[in-house]
């Protein structure tokens, strides 16, 4: 059965309000013409990243994400989303956000990766930063629904 999973490597973290993330995530597919297949976020340290980044990808940087597609058909989104909890951290400071709302943005980050969008020129990084604020607005309101006051 396709599901979304959530996991951590090196680092002491869990995912608040999963069923809300999955839906939210599952609806930010649909939307985007994909269903869900096996998505996997693996939550991690800078230097777990680090790794990976080095060993995949010959980059000897640090990262927020690197986003592997497992997917086998056009319409199904699969793959390996790993998040540095470390660099979520930092980012939020340095941007004046809550954690929450970074971890978020390149939570659905990933997800437009598998759906094809690119962030390499100028132009493709503003759509993507335009979709990650639409999805972003979308979590707001579904959070708004799940826990209203």
């Amino acid at each position: 059965m396709a599901e979304i999973n959530f996991f951590s490597e090196e680092i002491d973290f869990v995912l608040k309000q999963k069923s809300v993330s999955r839906a939210w995530l599952s609806a930010a597919a649909k939307s985007e013409g994909f269903r869900i297949g096996d998505l996997n976020f693996i939550f991690c340290t800078d230097d777990y990243l680090l790794a990976i980044n080095r060993e995949y990808l010959q980059h000897d940087t640090y990262t927020d994400i690197i986003t592997f597609d497992n997917s086998e058909s056009e319409d199904t989104l699969a793959g390996d989303i790993f998040i540095s909890i470390d660099r979520i951290r930092d980012n939020a400071k340095r941007f004046g956000v809550p954690e929450w709302d970074e971890l978020h943005r390149v939570m659905i980050h990933g997800v437009l990766h598998l759906c094809g969008y690119d962030d390499h020129e100028p132009e493709d990084k503003q759509l993507m930063t335009e979709k990650e604020d639409f999805y972003l607005a979308v979590r707001g309101a579904e959070l708004l629904k799940a826990n209203p006051r």
